[in-house]
């Protein structure tokens, strides 16, 4: 331990904030945040730690408080509830040591960022430097400095199992068989370690927040967010306050993949707020601020290890997993737990031991990212099925359909596989980049070859994460669809929009969903996370839509003295198959219909509601991660590439990428496509160039001029996503959802297509042309 104690005054390794041109009216001395809040709006900036560990010995704030144009100091002090999502293990600033670079430690509010910035430039801390840790797997080992000692105490779900006196915030077990016995049965064995480091999210729009405080203490929050109503609760959980008490306003957001669910920077403005009653504080995250300070990808190391008979059927998986969740897990629990119950990848295999465990480090915070840890589950089990085919000398493809996991099948945590239409995707993308074809480069110092993968992915959520909506209908027979699911770029509110209108028996373009999303008017929704909006809000609109049909059919069967079952809505109007009879909805969802000689009225306004929460999965052992149903469901899919590489530089150019995945029903087609080319993208590019360099818990990179991300000159020519449906038996029209999914297989894809093509095995991301062309190097591929 360091006992040599270090004052520290400055922000070191966080920019200073910009002046936002977005904001400025052109010509005028106006601002659009005095315009919608007003001249008494606030800005805030936190002191944020330099140490990766460290013990807080003392802060001073005088100078800070002195400072003109400061309204509010806070600290740690201020507030000792601890919040998070499934682990409550952290505070809204430090109270006690930092566990991260960045980590807050005090913030303030003042009457500009400018000033705002300056001040917290002048508070003074006292450290005391701890030991880090800075690797997933020492830190799981006894050696390890302890980050978290009252870990044991921390409160959590039943179905979240930290290890108390260790830094294991979650140990997820599959025991399935007996793995031990099965190996000396196995022709082939394959064991291999994997690396996948931490990447950002990077969306256009960095995190921010205002938050105002009235005079009766209720808490208003507008912020860029994909969970208003699981910030409202655990901002609620925080401050030890009724949820009633706090509303969240969510406007359309730039860009959120994981970065925006739950709760982070948002508890900040909140907190300031609390101290400043009356005034709004704005709190925005400069880019530098987002790389590291917020929610990032957990790094991965998973030592993987399978086999199989001399016919190439799977005998054995084992896969350890030591995901690096950084200084707090509050998020990170869960998506270990992910890992876990898909931690076999899409294989029907009688023998699977899996220990997937979330490890405390001294490194930014992991939280939820778009495939939630299937990408890093994926990126060492798919390639180890790879090296398994070949040193039985079964060709990929084959090797594939003849071991993946089908209805029927008893998947690794004891629950029986769902109808899936895995196979056909296998199918569709190795017909797409012509399979079991060697075709030439197009240059004598390139290689060519050809990569393929498959993935699954299940809901990551709690057992009962419920959605509601309401369906309101208009004067003019126009439809308002009331949601709490956030419409992030994806769809949801074009499908919600599908949903309620087919169901309702109006055309659609007579409906629109309405946002923003208000915790105060807004039916509830769990999160818009877990790729589970088309099922689970599908679901709870079209429930809302038929209960608005029911009522309004009812209605008018009484009117005519018809009925109910005689009649049916189409294109918005009534009618009846038994006399051929019809009405148009307007004014009669409002105002009603007359009886006959107006003698009395039927019906009134037209407001139908609707919810849906999944009430048969089962709690897992804690022992053997045993259970009858442990998801709602999985997506599978298949990736294919066809690439070079050039033997000059290690470049590689994607010729063809082709995607497939069985969505169960695409409510939308062209925006399940759209998915699928779009995840391909995001997957390749954190596939080939993303990195966060982290050295002693300090990232080198935090700045598009060192984190590489792809661009559209990156995108490959030819890009093709096919639709493969097998009906869910509780989705809406058998949907599933596909917004995560696309993602998963790139990394284990690409770098199965880069070994075809060179006959070196590049197993650990980013598979960058430097990292490529030192292997070949080493491999005396070239000279």
């Amino acid at each position: 331990m360091t006992t040599a104690s270090i004052k520290e005054t400055t922000n070191i390794g966080v920019s200073k904030p910009r002046v936002d041109v977005r904001e400025k009216v052109t010509g005028a001395a106006i601002f659009t945040d005095d315009i919608q809040f007003g001249a008494g709006l606030l800005y805030a900036r936190v002191k944020r730690s330099p140490y990766p560990h460290a013990i807080i010995k003392r802060i001073d704030t005088s100078k800070a408080k002195a400072l003109p144009g400061v309204k509010v100091v806070v600290t740690g002090e201020d507030f000792p509830h601890r919040t998070g999502l499934y682990l409550k293990d952290r505070y809204i600033f430090a109270r006690d040591r930092v566990r991260f670079v960045g980590e807050p430690v005090a913030g303030v509010a003042a009457i500009s960022e400018e000033i705002a910035q300056k001040a917290t430039d002048l508070i003074e801390v006292e450290y005391e430097v701890l030991p880090g840790v800075h690797d997933p797997v020492y830190g799981a080992s006894p050696e390890a400095p302890l980050l978290h000692p009252d870990l044991g105490n921390y409160e959590v779900p039943n179905f979240i199992f930290p290890v108390p006196n260790t830094n294991i915030s979650n140990h997820f077990k599959v025991r399935k068989g007996d793995v031990d016995a099965a190996w000396s049965q196995c022709a082939a064995i394959v064991e291999h370690t994997f690396r996948v480091p931490h990447v950002q999210h990077v969306p256009i729009e960095p995190h921010v927040a205002i938050a105002q405080v009235d005079g009766e203490g209720n808490i208003t929050l507008w912020a860029s967010s994909q969970s208003p109503f699981a910030q409202r609760n655990l901002i609620a959980k925080s401050l030890n306050m009724p949820e009633s008490k706090i509303r969240v306003i969510a406007p359309l957001i730039g860009g959120g993949f994981g970065s925006k669910a739950g709760i982070t920077m948002e508890a900040i403005p909140v907190a300031i707020a609390m101290k400043a009653k009356g005034h709004p504080v704005k709190f925005r995250l400069t880019r530098e601020e987002e790389f590291f300070t917020n929610f990032v990808r957990q790094g991965l190391v998973a030592k993987i290890k399978v086999g199989c008979d001399k016919d190439g059927r799977l005998l054995a998986i084992q896969n350890e997993m030591y995901w690096d969740g950084g200084g707090y897990t509050d998020y990170g629990v869960n998506i270990t737990r992910a890992g876990g119950y898909s931690g076999s990848g899409p294989f029907d295999c009688p023998n699977v031991k899996v220990d997937s465990m979330c490890v405390y480090t001294n490194h930014p915070v992991g939280g939820a990212y778009r495939g939630f840890g299937m990408s890093e589950v994926h990126t060492g089990i798919v390639q180890a099925m790879h090296m398994l085919s070949e040193k039985i000398g079964m060709d990929f493809a084959e090797f594939l359909k003849l071991n993946v996991v089908q209805e029927g099948d008893k998947i690794l945590t004891g629950m029986t596989m769902h109808k899936t239409g895995i196979k056909e995707c296998i199918d569709k993308v190795t017909q797409a980049v012509n399979w079991g074809i060697k075709e030439p480069p197009s240059a004598p110092n390139k290689r060519r070859g050809k990569g393929l993968a498959v993935m699954w992915k299940a809901p990551a959520m709690p057992p009962n994460a419920g959605s509601s909506a309401l369906v309101k209908l208009n004067e003019d027979a126009s439809v308002t669809v009331l949601i709490g699911g956030q419409e992030i770029g994806q769809g949801s509110f074009t499908a919600m929009a599908q949903i309620a209108a087919e169901s309702l028996g109006v055309p659609f373009e007579s409906v629109k969903v309405k946002g923003p999303i208000d915790t105060q008017y807004s039916p509830y929704e769990w999160q818009t996370v877990a790729s589970r909006l088309t099922w689970s809000m599908g679901n709870a609109v079209r429930n809302a839509a038929l209960d608005a049909r029911k009522k309004i059919i009812d209605m008018v069967a009484e009117a005519w003295g018809e009925k109910p079952e005689d009649l049916d809505i189409k294109d918005g109007y009534v009618i009846s198959y038994k006399t051929e009879e019809s009405i148009s909805l307007k004014d009669i969802v409002v105002y009603g219909i007359p009886k006959p000689d107006y003698s009395g009225w039927v019906g009134g306004p037209i407001v139908g509601s609707g919810n849906f929460m999944p009430t048969y999965v089962t709690g897992l052992d804690k022992e053997t991660g045993q259970g009858e149903r442990a998801v709602v469901h999985y997506t599978t899919g298949a990736q294919a590439v066809d690439l070079e590489v050039d033997l000059d530089t290690g470049q590689i150019t994607i010729l063809k990428a082709a995607s497939a995945f069985d969505v169960g029903k695409a409510i939308n087609p062209d925006l399940v496509k759209s998915q699928i080319e779009g995840g391909f993208v995001q997957g390749m590019s954190s596939a080939i160039f993303e990195e966060m360099k982290l050295v002693n818990g300090v990232m080198q990179n935090p700045s598009f001029v060192d984190y590489r991300i792809a661009t559209t000159a990156d995108i490959p020519k030819v890009i093709e996503a096919y639709i493969v449906e097998a009906p869910q038996d509780d989705g809406p029209w058998g949907a599933r959802g596909v917004g995560e999914h696309p993602m998963v297989p790139t990394i284990a894809c690409l770098a199965n297509a880069i070994y075809d093509a060179t006959g070196v095995r590049v197993s650990n991301p980013p598979l960058s042309a430097e990292k490529i062309y030192l292997a070949l190097l080493d491999a005396g591929v070239v000279k």
